[in-house]
């Protein structure tokens, strides 16, 4: 069966029309005939959004009872059985209710498009896991609900519902997303213009980046070589000298004159290490680019400006930007440099910026070990200096400069041997020494046009004109050699070290790097491979690039890691001297994904730590506190049912009294104990509802005597989003505690104020204090400050109620009291939409 297919209206905000437009889609496919169903849609009392709902078949919702109350959610049963073609399913990042099939509606919807159902949902912008961090900095709300980037990613189409702040504040003002008492509060708060115009500018950023990720798709599956300069990407190549600072700051400046603009920095190292530059200079410019929101990239190639302009074209870049060569003036006789060229071959669809800087024309420093294996050029140079040149020389010492003697003629004839060791190698200059021997003996060396020498002397000669040919050759052959593998191998060590500092440092995850041997060796696709036995078959472990292999067989390179992992690379096969760096990269790619994982055991490692840990409290708690107070409970109820003792109504009240203390204890320590527990498994769930403070901070107080607090919670702060039951239950431990260590006849004062986009409780005695050292491990559990009497509880009062108040999104904090003592700060978030009915996240976040 095909499985379905996922298209999903992405907003900025809440109220764009995220689910209006989806419901308009669904009117048009059913008047197109297609069999649409409504699984899931919130209206939310829209009046509009309502009337869409009119002539779309809605399917019956599963109700799920919770905590009291019914809830109702998606039946993901009742969809598969009427089998819809399309199926409309809202608020994708909604998280079920505890009981229902998936923790996560995106999961049901996976369901759904795996039976072959395609679903139209919606979901805004802030959602998405990756920018949870980055709105909450914005609008001061942290999301509770969000789904994974990749959910979102994977749709097969994605439409962008946009509207600007002032269009979609006005709707908010003509009450058509909440209700009129609320649209105040709102406007002031999440919706404000700066908070919708930085929304805005998130969801359309993270569209045009999917965008592009098609579009190099698409330029990659059909072969696209040409520019498209649908977005300006500027790449600066560096040659690791002290002008890279300058280029890359020129870069970023021309990046922010367009909106989106991107800077790639790129440093192309030579195969066999002709170019040396400093590391510490290239770092420093790496972290330049880095700051600046750039990209660093170091790529392999022989041909600087063909592999600058290769790359270029790979990342669709727009704009290239080198500094003005700081060759000397004459040095241009040897060439025209990489900027002219690669302005000369760039094309009219690639702009070059040529930087001048203060480094222009000083030289390029001492000349650096020329190292490489002799190119094209300087062998065939060789080879005509070797095989023409004796030639030539012959015809000039016979027409031009006869009878100089036969040793100035060998001393020619020699000097044009070491020429053509010193251009082309071994080969060529034996070649010379040949030829040169040869017309010696025929033209100079008598008797004459013979091959035949008449004097001893001359043999000798000859001999040894050889030999020296010979000697020299080779040795500058031999030097040729060392020269090139120690340019290569500092090339490899300049890899090496760069590679292995980042991964030290923790910097690389396994897919930068392997994005990295990706575009360090120039190919298409690169996955890492794993199994767990001889017999098992391969997983993926990681992957970059498209089409990765599935198995090291169908690689083109495959780099084995020890006996069940592989490094395979498809694209093109590299050479054996390759090899050497990509099994030092397979090594890293190793080293990276066992950290992971060993960083996984330590994490749970740690949990199971902590949970042996407070066990071992708990067993000393029940040892001991809980025990106290059914001994006293024990003592008294003895004492009553003696018959040897005759109880006055005073005795048999205090008695029963103590009694009742004993259980109220018990069950205030037990349920801090449970209440523990349940933060420990992760098993609280918070149903967040806009409330009054004065509706709740007030039934906080029932555990302790009224003359103990003064309660000061004004009528006129404004409504927060939190569970009512566990923000009660939070400011209840804080102010038993406060009682618990103010000094006799010392009231607690319990006050609340507003203060931009939260409300403080503050809970303030005038006990003993707590030194600073002290104020956050009094949270932990099962942490008892002071002299505090065994019996009056086990530490987990403040532990829990700072758990209860981060659970609903707020923050719990000492700080001195003046004049003494201590204050305890429960800040907590206003609420700026209207009342939820549903228990997802703060209403101001949900549309």
């Amino acid at each position: 069966m095909a499985r379905g297919t996922l298209r999903i209206y992405l907003g900025a905000a809440p109220g764009v029309g995220k689910t209006y437009a989806m419901l308009s889609e669904a009117h048009r496919r059913v008047e197109r005939g297609t069999d649409c169903v409504v699984a899931f849609v919130e209206h939310h009392h829209r009046p509009r959004t309502e009337v869409m709902l009119h002539g779309l078949e809605q399917l019956p919702r599963r109700e799920i009872e919770y905590r009291g109350g019914t809830f109702t959610e998606m039946d993901v049963d009742a969809v598969l059985r009427r089998a819809p073609k399309v199926a409309l399913v809202d608020e994708l990042a909604h998280t079920n209710m505890p009981g229902s099939r998936n923790t996560k509606r995106w999961q049901d919807v996976e369901e759904l498009l795996a039976a072959g159902i395609d679903v139209i949902s919606t979901v805004n912008i802030q959602h998405l896991e990756s920018l949870g961090d980055v709105v909450e900095s914005i609008t001061g709300v942290r999301q509770r609900e969000t789904l994974p980037d990749e959910v979102v990613r994977r749709a097969d189409q994605i439409e962008l519902v946009d509207m600007s702040p002032q269009a979609l504040r006005r709707r908010m003002a003509h009450g058509n997303i909440y209700k009129p008492d609320k649209v105040d509060a709102a406007l002031s708060n999440y919706f404000r213009p700066g908070n919708l115009t930085a929304l805005r500018e998130l969801a359309l950023l993270w569209v045009a980046d999917r965008v592009d990720a098609h579009l190099t798709e698409y330029r990659s599956e059909h072969h696209v070589s040409a520019i498209w300069g649908s977005r300006e990407r500027i790449v600066v190549g560096l040659t690791g000298g002290p002008e890279g600072r300058t280029l890359i700051r020129r870069a970023a400046r021309l990046a922010e004159k367009g909106a989106g603009g991107e800077v790639m920095a790129v440093y192309i190292s030579r195969s066999d290490g002709l170019t040396a530059v400093s590391p510490k200079e290239l770092a420093l410019q790496r972290t330049l680019v880095e700051d600046l929101g750039g990209t660093f990239h170091q790529v392999v190639g022989d041909d600087i400006p063909a592999a600058l302009l290769d790359f270029a074209r790979g990342v669709n870049a727009t704009q290239i930007v080198l500094g003005v060569s700081r060759r000397r003036s004459w040095q241009y006789v040897f060439g025209p440099g990489v900027g002219a060229t690669v302005a000369r071959e760039s094309g009219p669809d690639l702009d070059v910026h040529l930087i001048t800087h203060a480094e222009v024309g000083k030289g390029r420093g001492l000349p650096v070990a020329r190292g490489a294996r002799l190119g094209r050029s300087r062998v065939i140079s060789g080879w005509l200096a070797g095989v023409l040149g004796p030639l030539l020389l012959t015809w000039l010492l016979k027409s031009v400069v006869p009878d100089i003697g036969l040793a100035n003629h060998m001393l020619l004839f020699l000097t044009l041997t070491v020429a053509a060791a010193l251009l082309g190698g071994l080969l060529p200059a034996l070649a010379s020494a040949v030829v040169g021997s040869t017309l010696l003996n025929w033209f100079f060396t008598p008797p004459v046009h013979t091959l035949t020498v008449a004097d001893p002397q001359n043999i000798v000669a000859i001999v040894v004109f050889v030999g020296v040919a010979v000697a020299v050759a080779s040795v500058v052959d031999l030097a040729a050699r060392r020269t090139h593998q120690a340019a290569r191998l500092r090339a490899e060590s300049e890899i090496l070290s760069f590679l292995a500092g980042n991964v030290l440092r923790g910097e690389t995850g396994l897919e930068d790097l392997l994005e990295r041997v990706r575009e360090t060796f120039g190919m298409e696709s690169v996955a890492l491979l794993e199994r767990a036995g001889e017999k098992d078959p391969w997983t993926c472990a990681g992957s970059v690039g498209p089409g990765p292999a599935t198995t090291p067989d169908a690689a083109d390179v495959d780099v084995p890691v020890g006996d069940h992992m592989a490094l395979s690379l498809c694209g093109r096969v590299l050479p054996a001297a390759d090899r050497r760096v990509l099994a030092a990269f397979a090594a890293q790619a190793a080293v990276v994904v066992d950290r992971r994982r060993l960083k996984g055991e330590a994490d749970r490692a740690e949990e199971l730590a902590e949970g042996n840990r407070i066990r071992t409290a708990l067993l000393a708690a029940v040892s001991h506190d809980l025990r106290t107070p059914l001994a006293g409970i024990k003592a008294a109820v003895t004492s009553l049912r003696s018959d040897d003792v005759e109880w006055s109504e005073e005795d048999q009240a205090e008695l029963l009294e103590a009694i009742e203390e004993g259980a109220d204890r018990l069950d205030h320590l037990v349920g801090n104990l449970l209440d523990m527990s349940r933060l420990q498994t992760g098993t609280v769930t918070p149903i967040i509802r806009e409330t009054d403070l004065d509706e709740v901070v007030p039934m906080a107080l029932g555990a302790v005597p009224e003359d103990t607090v003064d309660l000061d919670v004004p009528e006129s702060l404004p409504m927060v989003g939190v569970d009512r039951g566990l923000l009660e239950r939070s400011v209840a431990n804080i102010v038993e505690n406060a009682v618990k260590y103010s000094p006799p006849g010392e009231r607690v004062l319990v006050s609340a104020s507003a203060m931009a986009d939260r409300v403080e409780i503050r809970v303030v005695d005038r006990g003993p204090g707590v030194p600073d050292e002290v104020k956050d491990r009094i949270f932990e559990p099962f942490q008892r400050y002071g002299d505090a009497p065994r019996g009056d509880g086990v530490g987990l009062g403040l532990a829990v109620a700072r758990g209860f108040a981060e659970a609903i999104g707020g923050t719990l904090h000492a700080e001195d009291t003046p004049g003494g003592g201590l204050t305890m700060v429960l800040a907590v978030r206003t609420a700026p939409g209207r009342r939820r009915e549903r228990p997802d996240v703060s209403p101001a976040v949900t549309s």
